[in-house]
Order: C-alpha cells, then sequence, then structure tokens
C-alpha cells in the first residue's frame, strides 16, 4: 500500500525550511526596520561607523524585508498550494531543496555586502552582479519546479491561485534579468547597461513591478487559496478572480513612470504612468472586493478566528493601499507627496499592512498542518501578535501621513519675494515627533513576530513531522 501512495505524498520538507525562515527573516529585517527608523530618531545611533549608517542599513532593511521576509512566504506558499491544488507532488525534491539553500546563500550575500557599501544604487536592486547571478539561476529553478508540477498535475483544472503565483514568478524572472543588465569592473562593481532616462525608466520599470508582481501578485496567489481555506467557504466569484488577474497583469506592467514625474522622462511617459495607475484601481479593486465577499455567512467566525482576521484585515489595507496609489500617481498629488514621508507611508501601507499580515495568517494556517498539529500552540498569541500588528501598523502610517503632507507643504511655501519659507532643518525639526510615532509603530509591529516565533517553536517542538507526511499521504489518496 505505502509503495502505491509514496511517490504521490507532497514535499512539505521544502515548504517547513521556507515557513520557518520566514519568521526568522521577518524579525531581523523588521528588527533592523525599528533600528533605522530609531537612528532617525536619535542619530548617535549611527555609532559613527560606516558600516552601521543609515544609508547602508536602509537597504538591507528593504532587501530583509522584501526578498528574505516576503520571498520565504511567497516560496512557501507557492510550494504548498500548488502540490495541494494540482493533487501532486512537487516534480523535483533536489531542485526544491536547491532554491531553498540558493535562496538563503542570496540573503546572507546581501546581509555581507550592503553594509560594507557594495551596491548597485538601483532600489530594490541593490545586490551586485554575483549575487544578482545567483538569484537569477534561484529563480529560474524555482520556475521549473512550479511550472514542472503544474505540468505534471492529476487534476484537469489549474486553479486560479497557481495563475497569479505563475505570473508572479513569470515577470519576476524578467524584471530582474532586464534591469539588472550591466558591466561588470570588478567583483563588488558593475555599471549598468543603460544610460541617463533611460536607466531611469528601466529601473522604475523594475521597482514598480516588484511591488506590483513581487509585493501583489503572488500574494494574491495566496489570498485566493488561504482566504477560502480558513473562511471554509468557496471564493465568491470565480470568474470575478479570471477578469482580476487579466486586468491586473495587462495593467500593472505600465505603471512604473508615476515614480518619474518631473524629471527628464518624456511627459508622453509619466502621462501613461498616471492613467494605467489610475486605471488600476478597477482590478486591485475586484481582487479585495472578491476576497472580503468570500466570507459571506462565515463574517461570524471574525469573533473568534484570529488567523482569519489576519487573511481579512491585509485585503482591507490591500484596498487601501491601491486607492491610495493612483490617488499618489496623479501629477497635481504628486507634486506634493513625492520625496516626503507620504510616499514612506504608503510602501508600508501595502509592506505591513497588506504583504506581511497576509504572509502571518497564511503561515499560521500552514504551520500545524506542517507539522502534524490540530492548531496552533496558542490562540492567545495569535490574538496578541494581530493586535500588536494591526495599531503598530497605524501608527506608522498616519505618523507617516502627516510628516510627509508637513514636508510636501513646508518645501513648496514661498515668501513674496520669491525665497523658501523654511529651510530643510526646519523642515526636518517639524518631522521629529512623527519619526519617535513611526519607531513606536515599528516596534509594535516588530514584537508581534517575537510572539509568532514563540508560538511556532511550541507548535513546531510538539508536532509530529511523519504525521503531516501521513497525512499529505492520505490526502493525496483521498482526492482519487
Amino acid at each position: 500500500m505505502s509503495t502505491a501512495i509514496s511517490p504521490t505524498a507532497y514535499n512539505y520538507k521544502v515548504v517547513r525550511q521556507f515557513a520557518i525562515m520566514t519568521v526568522v527573516w521577518g524579525i531581523l529585517g523588521m528588527g533592523l526596520g525599528v533600528f533605522i527608523a530609531s537612528q532617525l530618531v536619535w542619530p548617535e545611533l549611527n555609532f559613527d561607523l560606516p558600516w552601521t549608517t543609515f544609508g547602508r542599513l536602509r537597504p538591507l532593511h528593504t532587501n530583509l524585508g522584501i526578498f528574505a521576509f516576503v520571498g520565504c512566504a511567497l516560496f512557501a506558499t507557492s510550494y504548498y498550494v500548488v502540490q495541494r491544488t494540482c493533487q501532486t507532488r512537487l516534480i523535483s525534491d533536489s531542485l526544491a531543496a536547491f532554491t531553498f539553500w540558493g535562496w538563503q546563500a542570496v540573503i546572507v550575500g546581501a546581509i555581507v555586502t550592503l553594509p560594507m557599501g557594495f551596491t548597485t544604487t538601483k532600489e530594490y536592486a541593490e545586490l551586485e552582479w554575483p549575487l544578482a547571478i545567483l538569484l537569477a539561476i534561484v529563480w529560474v529553478t524555482y520556475g521549473l519546479v512550479f511550472f514542472g508540477t503544474i505540468v505534471k498535475r492529476k487534476t484537469k483544472h489549474i486553479y486560479v491561485g497557481n495563475w497569479f503565483y505563475g505570473a508572479f514568478i513569470v515577470v519576476t524572472a524578467m524584471l530582474h534579468i532586464v534591469n539588472h543588465a550591466s558591466l561588470p569592473v570588478s567583483f563588488f562593481k558593475s555599471y549598468s547597461a543603460y544610460s541617463g532616462a533611460t536607466d531611469a525608466m528601466i529601473q522604475w520599470w523594475y521597482g514598480h513591478n516588484a511591488v506590483g508582481f513581487f509585493l501583489t501578485t503572488g500574494f494574491l496567489g495566496m489570498m485566493y487559496y488561504f482566504v477560502p481555506k480558513q473562511a471554509e467557504r468557496p471564493i465568491y466569484s470565480y470568474r470575478l478572480s479570471i477578469v482580476h488577474f487579466w486586468a491586473l497583469i495587462t495593467l500593472y506592467i505600465w505603471a512604473g513612470p508615476h515614480h518619474l514625474h518631473y524629471t527628464a522622462l518624456p511627459d508622453w511617459a509619466q502621462s501613461l504612468g498616471m492613467a494605467m495607475s489610475i486605471i488600476l484601481l478597477a482590478p486591485s479593486w475586484g481582487g479585495m472586493i472578491n476576497g472580503m465577499m468570500t466570507l459571506s455567512g462565515a463574517w461570524h467566525k471574525l469573533r473568534t478566528d484570529p488567523i482569519l482576521r489576519f487573511l481579512v484585515v491585509s485585503l482591507a489595507f490591500y484596498g487601501m493601499s491601491t486607492f491610495e496609489g493612483p490617488m499618489m500617481a496623479i501629477k497635481t498629488v504628486n507634486s506634493l507627496s513625492h520625496y516626503t514621508d507620504w510616499t514612506i507611508g504608503h510602501v508600508h501601507a501595502g509592506a505591513l499592512g497588506w504583504v506581511a499580515m497576509i504572509s502571518i495568517g497564511a503561515i499560521y494556517h500552514m504551520i500545524p498542518k506542517l507539522f502534524g498539529r490540530a492548531q496552533m500552540h496558542s490562540t492567545g498569541l495569535i490574538n496578541a501578535h494581530f493586535w500588536l500588528a494591526t495599531i503598530g501598523t497605524v501608527l506608522y502610517i498616519a505618523s507617516m501621513w502627516v510628516n510627509g503632507i508637513t514636508q510636501g507643504l513646508m518645501w513648496r511655501a514661498i515668501n513674496d519675494d520669491g525665497t523658501l519659507t523654511y529651510s530643510f532643518v526646519e523642515a526636518l525639526q517639524a518631522s521629529h515627533p512623527g519619526f519617535i510615532v513611526r519607531a513606536l509603530g515599528g516596534a509594535f509591529f516588530a514584537s508581534g513576530m517575537l510572539f509568532m516565533a514563540y508560538n511556532v517553536y511550541r507548535t513546531v517542538r510538539a508536532s509530529d513531522p511523519a504525521e503531516a507526511e501521513a497525512a499529505a499521504k492520505i490526502a493525496v489518496v483521498g482526492a482519487h
């Protein structure tokens, strides 16, 4: 009997590895975020050392947040979802293992090189060429594992969540490879293959779609699996989910120029980016409403299920962020908001409220199933984590909204004779209370991750992975 079953049992090992590292990198990335936020309140925390300055630690914070924490969450959930929805094991255990160890190697490389000042200087693409090449190799391998598993699926239908995961994998590969085209001059120094406004355009085509595909499309794949699963309700509208998919991937790729308003980029390209950003509101809200409406008849579960609360509140933040983004892309609004803390607030409304919260909910959903437990060690700790995350996100966003609008208004204020009313230092002084609240909000959010780590540790310690593997085998056999 077991010989007939074992070839089709799921590969939970690699999912477990990525799930655990999601929590580990989450703590390190967010902890570093709190530290550099504190540097803006107390500049002495730079310690007068080159490798602990804000300018070097900030890109490390974004890389740990995006590629380490978020990347591991995407690997973990996509490997989990594709196996369960295709009713088949990952196509290659060894290639899956390579993606895990290769991805951790890229992150360790970032931790070593970025504080030392080795950087391309490109936002979200700071890693120098040896690490960029390794990342590309790992990513292409990831694509082979994911799509290879879909090809050998036992089910006729490809579930919509896999469409989103698949699009995120393909487009991320394209963005990374094109934007990282460079001319190496030494082992840790290269120059972009592009120049001037072309370089800026390609960078923000990459930069905004790192948000659009790495930080949105993959997570919509997560939403379309984990929200119905946790709510124990079918997705509200499967037809809407398909329309949502095609509209989103058609429009998102064009939105990048809105980062380059009032620059040397041709005006038509700026206007195109603005128009596409505004139209993007429709598919974004279509997906958010589809997720929310899935709870029809299950809203009462929010009273007792903090995991579902994480997933639903993440959708609320997704809706808010995808309204705010198109609004900030309008040139007249952008002239006030750009280069201010409002942009930082918007990024973190998406990063903390949407991306981190849905990742946390998905990890809480998976951990018991991956480790053969009925549920997480403590529901109370999940509740505490939820409130720390929610309050922390609100403090962060609100303080940055106030700071951003204050900065924008102070920078554009002029006297009757045309001179500036305020110096830059005066705007900085006015921002100081907001910096304090932002650091506090970040500390709330990061402390919630410590609760999560303890909860996961206790759940794993009491676990029986062999039981989980057996359950996976039964699940596969039961499906046939």
